[in-house]
């Protein structure tokens, strides 16, 4: 009995510290979170500041989103060739060099700059963490931590969403000045703080066992392994490591290239998953939502007031998913999200077409602004408990060995070029009519729902190793 009761003890000390690894990695999806909104509460500031239309405030919003689809699209290769850990680190360091540039913008092409260079930073750390915490995981573990990337997305929105609401109030505007600097700036400057401690994280974390076994280094990936396996079980795990990596090199190493246009039918899955991820609107209501609120009837501090609270919810909820994708698997959790979202975004939608103006101003009338704030935060709901976290976990896991690093780049580069898309065309579309934009996000949300069944394959309780990926897609366990 003592020795069982050791094993188990034995057994959680590893997860335990599985879980901090897991966590410091994760810091990269604080960043992503923090950059994605803390631009949100300085919109209408920059549009003054830098005197810009609807079509170039765009722009200046998304355009950090350019520079994280570059980034997420070459992270897996520079992943494969320095490391994982290595290039955290270095992402960590374009963050902090934009925090300060961006905070500094005498311009808007200044501005835009050095959005673009925090963008690759994100990008980058998009990219790495999933793929860092799917290879150091247990399987039987690995869908919760890897929802962790997310939850640290929900904290960093959290946080940009608090520190702009801060600064805002306490100057009395977003314009207005604070310790000799207008209130905005100040929002990308403290960018500074999540960055160092990244940073500093990225340097003491160990390298990934898998990519250290790639590159001929076994007794380095023997002593990462002691630290997150138990020791009686390091020989089998690495030798299983090993045997997926030596039958990947005797196939088509390392290429991403198949006979469905040009690609593998795996990575389309992957490509598809990632841009509906974000077709369906998400970051509208995380980059846009004080200018939307106020364009509606609602008062600047109610705005911003408003969005705090649906950042608190978007992080509330991923507890859900991080309780349940190793229960219940990633496809149900995916199906039940896009027919949330649909609900959600249909009647924000309706809500929309009550519009009435007043003053020359749009508002919502009676009910209807009450209506969509509850159907708005639904969404967000269903998205955090779902396709949020699932989105990065299934990215993580679903690519063979041989071509992780690269396919998950190219599928983080899809979604953030989607994300670019949906943000910089918001403007425009909310400025025609935010029925049909909201009709267009609802539109997206029921196709999820249909290619969640069509195509996702479930990879709840297989090891990294075990999945074997068939020519039309699906997911199959690899023959012992």
């Amino acid at each position: 009995m003592s020795n069982t009761t050791t094993g188990h003890g034995e057994d959680r000390a590893f997860k335990g510290k599985v879980t901090l690894f897991a966590i410091a990695a994760a810091v990269g999806g604080f960043l992503f979170g923090f950059d994605s909104s803390v631009i949100n509460g300085a919109v209408e500031a920059i549009k003054g500041e830098f005197d810009l239309s609807e079509g170039a405030s765009g722009f200046a919003v998304a355009s950090a989103l350019i520079g994280c689809a570059f980034g997420a699209y070459f992270a897996g290769r520079l992943a494969d060739r320095w490391g994982r850990t290595r290039v955290m680190f270095w992402a960590a360091v374009l963050f902090f060099v934009s925090s300060i540039g961006s905070g500094f913008a005498f311009a808007t092409w200044d501005f835009v700059l050095w959005r673009l260079i925090g963008g690759l930073g994100i990008g980058t750390a998009s990219v790495i963490a999933p793929a860092y915490i799917s290879e150091v995981s247990p399987k039987a573990i690995r869908g919760r931590l890897a929802s962790f990337q997310q939850l640290a997305i929900t904290l960093g929105i959290f946080a940009a969403l608090l520190s702009d609401q801060f600064f805002a109030v306490t100057a009395g505007s977003a314009s207005a000045e604070v310790a000799g600097l207008p209130a905005w700036r100040w929002m990308f400057l403290v960018g500074v703080i999540p960055s160092i401690v990244y940073g500093i994280l990225a340097i003491t974390l160990p390298e990934s066992p898998r990519y250290l076994l790639t590159k001929g280094r076994k007794d380095d990936a023997r002593d990462v392994m002691t630290k997150i396996v138990p020791r009686d079980t390091v020989n089998t795990s690495l030798e299983e490591i090993q045997d997926g990596i030596t039958k990947e090199a005797n196939e088509k190493k390392g290429s991403i290239r198949g006979d469905r246009f040009g690609l593998q039918p795996i990575v389309w899955v992957g490509i598809i998953l990632a841009v509906l991820q974000q077709f369906v609107g998400i970051n509208v209501i995380f980059y846009y939502s004080t200018t939307l609120w106020q364009a509606v009837g609602f008062k600047e501090n109610d705005s911003f007031l408003i969005s705090t609270i649906t950042s608190v919810v978007n992080v509330a909820v991923t507890f859900i998913a991080i309780f349940l994708v190793d229960k219940v698997g990633r496809k149900p959790l995916l199906v039940a999200g896009s027919a949330g979202m649909f609900v959600s975004l249909a009647m924000v939608a309706l809500a929309f077409s009550q519009s009435v103006m007043v003053d020359g101003e749009p508002s919502l009338p009676g009910a209807w602004g009450i209506i969509a704030l509850i159907f708005a935060n639904l969404f967000v709901v269903s998205f955090g408990a779902t396709w949020g976290p699932l989105m990065w976990v299934l990215l993580g896991e679903m690519f063979p060995n041989r071509i992780r690093a690269t396919a998950l780049g190219i599928g983080s580069a899809a979604n953030w070029i989607a994300n670019f898309i949906v943000t910089i065309s918001f403007p425009v579309l909310s400025g025609f009519n935010l029925t049909v934009t909201y009709g267009i996000y609802a539109l997206f949300a029921l196709i999820s729902f249909f290619f969640v069944i069509a195509k996702i394959p479930e990879t709840k309780g297989r090891s990294l190793e075990e999945m074997g990926i068939s020519a039309d897609g699906e997911t199959t366990a690899a023959k012992a």
